[in-house]
């Protein structure tokens, strides 16, 4: 690397941008290994960025289910907003509400990240929009109903 040019540091930026929609892909790829695909937050009226962070935010299992929010999170992060970004890494707090105290843990957990203004979008998520993809009576869509959305949030970058 101390060796390169602009010139070639010029190339590389463009053929990273030329090849930016393989990312969509690859994230659907990750969808559908995981079988668990969830629709209530599209019919809740949240944003396209939701509704893709939402499908997303357990894509790190594929990885790691200790770790998982960090990584979908970190995944999602130069792609939505920092309050869906905060959502996704947070979520895992914010469900344990609904479980912790079974597993020894404060159920009290999110009660750290009071004040911030992505709260009341991670408490929903967690809450009401999570909370149905454990019924497995819900209806839900099939991976290709998100493929135009996920490819409209991972083909561009977040502006910060």
């Amino acid at each position: 690397m101390d060796e390169s040019t602009a010139e070639q540091w010029m190339q590389i930026v463009g053929e990273t941008m030329e090849h930016q929609p393989r990312v969509a892909d690859r994230v659907l790829g990750l969808l559908a290994s995981l079988e668990e695909i969830t629709d209530g937050f599209e019919e809740a009226g949240a944003s396209t960025e939701v509704v893709v962070a939402s499908l997303c935010h357990d894509i790190g299992k594929a990885v790691s289910v200790m770790n998982h929010p960090r990584i979908a999170a970190e995944i999602l992060r130069p792609y939505v907003s920092d309050e869906t970004f905060h959502m996704i890494l947070t979520h895992q707090d914010f469900q344990g509400r609904h479980y912790y105290e079974h597993l020894g843990q404060d159920p009290d957990a999110r009660d750290q990240y009071q004040g911030q203004e992505w709260y009341a979008l991670a408490e929903q998520f967690a809450d009401e929009w999570d909370q149905t993809s454990f019924d497995p009576d819900y209806p839900t869509k099939p991976l290709s109903h998100f493929e135009p959305m996920v490819r409209e949030v991972f083909g561009s970058l977040h502006a910060s």
